[in-house]
């Protein structure tokens, strides 16, 4: 047991909400547990709570908070605001891990990487106190072949308590779940092998063509959530009691300008040959071909994004202008989504009269704090374009109500972290998600993709009936692929 000089108080500085507090009480008895509460519910406050009352308690000594890189600061702010602990950090430095491991902290912020390159550093650690962990983003070690991934696994028994907290456990397919749950319980609950788990649930055209095989893999999906939910919560906003203004969700079709439709059917029409050569991508595993279908996403998109001579306004343009305009007129900010830097920048440049700012992967990250500082409190910063892979988490975006998906990837999580930027416990007014989709293109095939992922996890999640997911679930986006690649 390790002592400090002076002790800092447990006290938490804010009060919880009532479904908060009821997580806290279900998980605090338990060796290990699952926050799996859906973005903008406050996670964060959960995983401070549970530490609190454990140090408190005697139950741990310290506690190492496990996050994204990116997300550290944002973590570093939160122990900050909601507790009188001063975190250290472990990082990628070996001589300041030697001195935050000798000291008698009783919080530790670190980021996933770090247990890839230290594993061996955090082993002897554990060996020192009793250590408890959170996985903040758990769907990051959704893969269980990883060096993070077997790190973890390899440590997990010397933690007392472990949690794990994401608001998408399945943030793209079925399977993703079984890591995440094998790190809590070593394979108790959703079988010892990924292989078989993975068999069970896997979502792919065969399911709808062979209806034992969907009868199966819907009771395999259901399965999931009686599986873990002895040690997992689950709150989605409407389930929380909180009262957050209403989502409207609405699609904005149109079609390809001239010469991007030529562009576009030309790459299609070489693509067609490939997938009759190889049959249909299964979902999102077949990569070469995925990287050959988000070429189309790229020209459904801004062709000018892979081809410099395309100088025309690309047939998504004038929709998002009257989405931008619209939002602008009633006074409120909007969030234009894209998942291509060319795009992001090449927009930003398009609307640099209305008051824009940027943030995605190529901007230095101190630019991207001032960006994100200016949209929320410059009045005459009203847009912000940003990508999925830089901005879809540990920001509030909430100075917006509005949110334009100008085009998507194949991922649920991209998806759905984006759009809940905005809509979140701070949220005051209604808020309006609008996606573009061009038609008679592989924007088609991405709506219907998102969807089916959407469902198939809200089912695994404990979210909606059987019967709910059978009477929305069409199976039908391998025959949509079909049609769109002629």
């Amino acid at each position: 047991m390790i002592r400090v000089a002076h002790e800092s108080s447990y006290e938490a500085k804010h009060s919880a909400f009532d479904y908060q507090e009821s997580a806290v009480a279900k998980i605090l008895p338990l060796p290990y547990g699952a926050v799996f509460h859906e973005q903008g519910l406050g996670k964060t406050k959960i995983a401070l709570d549970l530490t609190l009352a454990w140090i408190s308690a005697g139950v741990l000594d310290s506690i190492i908070v496990c996050t994204k890189k990116h997300l550290i600061e944002n973590w570093r702010e939160e122990i900050m605001a909601h507790t009188f602990m001063h975190p250290r950090l472990f990082s990628q430095d070996k001589a300041a891990n030697f001195r935050a491991v000798n000291s008698p902290a009783r919080i530790y912020l670190t980021h996933y990487e770090v247990f890839g390159s230290q594993r061996s550093r955090f082993a002897l650690f554990l060996k020192t106190r009793r250590v408890g962990i959170v996985l903040d983003e758990a769907q990051k070690i959704k893969n269980p072949y990883s060096n993070v991934t077997r790190a973890l696994f390899a440590l997990r028994e010397g933690f007392v308590k472990r949690v794990i907290m994401t608001g998408t456990p399945i943030p793209n397919r079925p399977y993703d779940i079984w890591s995440q749950i094998y790190f809590l319980d070593g394979g108790a609950s959703l079988g010892e092998t990924f292989e078989d788990f993975k068999s069970r649930v896997d979502l792919d055209a065969s399911v709808r063509e062979d209806k034992g095989r969907k009868a199966d893999f819907e009771v395999a999906l259901q399965s999931v959530w009686s599986s873990v939910e002895p040690f997992s919560t689950r709150e989605t906003k409407e389930s929380s009691g909180i009262q957050l203004p209403a989502k409207h969700i609405r699609k904005v079709e149109v079609d390809l300008e001239h010469r991007q439709r030529e562009l576009y059917n030309r790459v299609r029409n070489e693509l067609r040959s490939v997938i009759v050569e190889g049959g249909m991508p299964k979902l999102d595993e077949a990569e070469d071909v995925l990287k050959r279908l988000l070429r189309l996403v790229q020209l459904a998109s801004n062709p000018a994004i892979i081809d410099e001579s395309y100088t025309a306004l690309p047939g998504k343009y004038r929709a998002l202008e009257d989405v931008v305009h619209s939002a602008l007129d009633r006074r409120e900010k909007i969030i234009v989504w894209t998942s291509f830097i060319k795009s992001a920048d090449w927009l930003a440049r398009e609307m640099q009269s209305l008051g824009v700012v940027r943030h995605h992967g190529d901007i230095k990250a101190d630019e991207r704090l001032r960006a994100i500082k200016s949209f929320k409190t410059d009045p005459e910063c009203r847009i912000l374009i940003a990508t999925p892979a830089s901005a879809k988490e540990g920001l509030t975006l909430t100075a917006a109500n509005n949110a334009v998906f100008y085009d998507r990837s194949f991922s649920l999580d991209d998806y759905l972290q984006a759009q809940d930027r905005i809509h979140r416990i701070s949220q005051k007014r209604e808020c309006n998600i609008v996606n573009i989709v061009a038609r008679d293109t592989i924007d088609e095939w991405v709506d219907s993709l998102v969807n089916a992922k959407g469902l198939a996890a809200a089912l695994a999640q404990g979210d909606i009936s059987r019967e709910k997911f059978a009477s929305e679930m069409t199976y039908g986006f391998d025959e949509i692929l079909r049609k769109v690649l002629g």
